[in-house]
């Protein structure tokens, strides 16, 4: 089981090692005060969004990242895939159950959201640690859902076998030894060989870089991996000063959404893609192939 339930507070803890949370905009969106960049974006409906992980664990102990870190003690077995779908679903109509009483809640938002169309395969953890995780999207594309798996590239045979209707690479770093000091870890050469995998998928592929001023911010660093990973998407995002990433850097390092923008501009130059859409409160730009 989990060793810091008090660290997870709004998580609804599903099986061994899954969990689900309501984010800030499926909440926002509920009163109609807003929605997340991924609805402008790419269509897809907060309200209905399901944010999950399979696995609450991760072999990355980035400075940026804002989760609690090392969670979760050994464990010899994993639980099934129809498991996972079917109580994720289940934890998130638990969350959901809090709002109908309240005030200025859509009703009509908050009935289509008790059946999720759409799920985020990232909300902390490393996804394709889940040794079963081609199989757990399959389940939910076959249920009618619009899949987003978000992984930190570090297992390319599960990137090879997984088919989300969107692949996200998430990524800080621009070669191994960057990828050392941002990610205290190894294993960029595994990363090298996602964003060859990445290029030869079917599926629709994101690049999102975070950014963090003073140590990232200078677009011609990401042009080999750009160029290796060849997404049809780039997201370049800025890192958000929260959370547990506040121990390890300053409030500074957070840019203003016009530095992420002038950041775009100078990388739609140099990479040949164009910018097609931002969203300013949540500090980031679409770029697109």
């Amino acid at each position: 089981m989990v060793k810091s339930l008090e660290e997870l507070k709004g998580y609804q803890i599903v099986g061994k090692h899954s969990a689900v949370k309501t984010c800030l905009w499926l909440k926002k969106s509920l009163k109609d005060q807003g929605y997340c960049y991924k609805q402008k974006f790419y269509g897809i409906a907060s309200h209905r969004c399901l944010q999950m992980s399979p696995a609450l664990i991760c072999n990355f102990s980035c400075i940026h990242c804002w989760r609690p870190l090392n969670l979760m003690p050994p464990f010899e077995s994993w639980d099934e895939p129809e498991f996972i779908f079917e109580e994720s679903i289940k934890a998130q109509q638990r969350l959901l159950s809090g709002f109908h009483g309240t005030e200025g809640v859509n009703k009509k938002k908050l009935r289509e959201a008790y059946e999720p169309n759409q799920v985020a395969i990232s909300l902390i953890g490393e996804p394709t640690i889940y040794p079963k995780i081609a199989e757990l999207v399959e389940i939910y594309n076959k249920n009618g859902f619009t899949t987003f798996l978000v992984t930190n590239g570090t297992n390319p045979d599960a990137v090879e076998a997984v088919s989300p209707y969107q692949l996200y690479l998430s990524i800080t770093a621009w070669n191994e030894e960057s990828h050392r000091r941002l990610q205290n870890a190894g294993l960029w050469d595994r990363i090298e060989k996602t964003m060859k995998i990445m290029s030869e998928k079917d599926t629709k592929t994101v690049i999102r870089l975070t950014l963090i001023k003073g140590i990232n911010m200078e677009p011609e660093k990401f042009l080999d991996v750009i160029n290796a990973a060849q997404p049809e998407y780039i997201e370049a995002k800025a890192y958000m000063h929260l959370g547990h990433s506040r121990l390890r850097l300053s409030r500074d390092a957070m840019p203003e959404h016009d530095e992420v923008r002038a950041f775009a501009e100078r990388l739609a130059k140099l990479s040949g893609y164009e910018i097609k859409d931002e969203s300013e409160i949540s500090r980031v730009i679409l770029l697109e192939r």
